[in-house]
């Protein structure tokens, strides 16, 4: 019997999701329509060890996960997650918005067919509106109209619940903590269609994630994390407190924006950053974004071993500083309210990261049209008054990924 990591995916969840005594007294808190696949779901078992897959648990969800995953965003290719699910990357992560909805579909039709039991899918729901500059959910947010966008992504995936939901990209502890939200995700998971509840954060994550412990619902805080990061004292303090409290971490942007320039001819090493971010014992897993099989085949390699070689290290450059600072928003906000125009500076350099680093333009334009910008925004100004903390040329950005508004939408899929 072929026992490779790239057959083990259905076979190591369908034979072997073994749960104790203390796994069965965790389900029995659960909706009765999970019970079951909560006990299925528990652990990868043995033939994952054999396959020589490394996992960790979730907090104290139950749950047992490989440390590599799969960040399905910029991928529609269904061969490309088919196999990503059989070389055991079982979890799955997506959102309502990526590619326009499209990519839940596309996963809906992959997993259509597959027990339910052998895979682990999280999705994310932004709440909306909310004020561009502080990222906190406006009055007019409502739980009625977040439950319309989620029960419209568990339609286009074809599933009657899903194992995570988010509330997604939220960078402030009122909006973590905001009300409306909270109980539509509560209200969630009573009836049955999430078993478990997390928050996502590109930028502030650390008081993200103490706001996150402070609400006492959220079981999964999806955070930035990556050697580039320059709050990693604050971060990985928040991330320990986290795993203290019983909740998992689960880590993206790992990569770093991929590249270190714009015109693309200093790639990152991405395995040695997924390395490094892996490192952390405190991250059960981390959901790189993967388009390409030989992605997938650099991902899978550290799926057995996460140890930095020393020339890793140095193609990381740690502790060096980077001229013109890379292409990776830290999502400091140390800009916001800088600009006399009220740009939303922080959005449009995350946009321009997605632009130019990922190369995902459908996300970059549906951002910056989100935004209310000009495609010119910042034409009649002689010199720019924002300062990055990475050394980012913010007017020579900002005006970079707003003419991309200039193109039809629909050549952005």
């Amino acid at each position: 019997m072929n026992r490779s990591p790239h057959n083990i995916g259905r076979r190591f969840f369908l034979k072997n999701g073994l749960i104790g005594a203390a796994g069965l007294a965790a389900s029995s808190a659960l909706p009765a329509s999970l019970t079951a696949g909560q006990q299925a779901f528990k652990a990868p078992g043995p033939l994952a060890k054999e396959a020589g897959l490394i996992t960790r648990q979730l907090g104290k969800t139950g749950v047992t996960l490989p440390i590599v995953s799969m960040g399905v965003m910029n991928s529609n290719n269904e061969n490309l997650i088919k196999a990503a699910l059989d070389a055991g990357m079982v979890h799955l992560d997506t959102a309502h918005g990526y590619q326009r909805g499209t990519n839940e579909v596309a996963i809906g039709s992959v997993l259509k067919g597959r027990p339910r039991d052998s895979y682990f899918l999280a999705t994310k729901v932004q709440g909306e509106p909310r004020d561009r500059q502080t990222g906190n959910f406006s009055p007019e947010t409502t739980g009625e109209n977040w439950l319309e966008r989620f029960n419209l992504s568990l339609q286009r995936l074809g599933l009657e619940y899903v194992d995570i939901i988010y509330l997604h990209n939220v960078m402030t502890r009122e909006a973590v903590l905001f009300e409306p939200l909270m109980k539509a995700l509560e209200s969630v998971k009573k009836a049955g269609k999430a078993r478990f509840i997390g928050v996502t954060s590109h930028s502030n994550e650390h008081d993200v994630i103490r706001a996150a412990l402070e609400g006492k619902i959220y079981d999964v805080v999806l955070t930035g994390y990556n050697f580039r990061k320059t709050n990693l004292a604050e971060l990985d303090a928040a991330i320990a407190e986290a795993a203290r409290a019983g909740v998992g971490i689960v880590a993206m942007k790992t990569m770093a924006g991929g590249f270190w320039d714009r015109a693309r001819t200093e790639p990152i090493n991405v395995k040695a950053a997924l390395k490094w971010a892996l490192s952390n014992p405190n991250i059960t897993t981390a959901i790189p974004g993967m388009t390409s099989f030989d992605q997938l085949e650099l991902n899978k390699q550290v799926m057995t071993d996460f140890k930095l070689t020393d020339q890793e290290r140095t193609d990381l450059k740690l502790g060096q500083p980077q001229a013109g600072g890379g292409l990776y928003c830290q999502g400091c906000n140390e800009c916001a309210g800088q600009c006399p125009k009220n740009l939303p500076v922080p959005s449009l350099m995350r946009g321009y990261m997605y632009a130019y680093g990922y190369r995902n333009l459908g996300e970059a334009y549906d951002l910056v049209s989100s935004l209310g910008v000009s495609e010119n925004p910042c034409g009649d100004c002689s010199s720019c008054a924002v300062r990055c903390a990475m050394g980012f040329d913010v007017r020579e950005r900002a005006s970079a990924l707003a003419r991309l508004q200039s193109a039809p939408s629909e050549f952005f899929g």
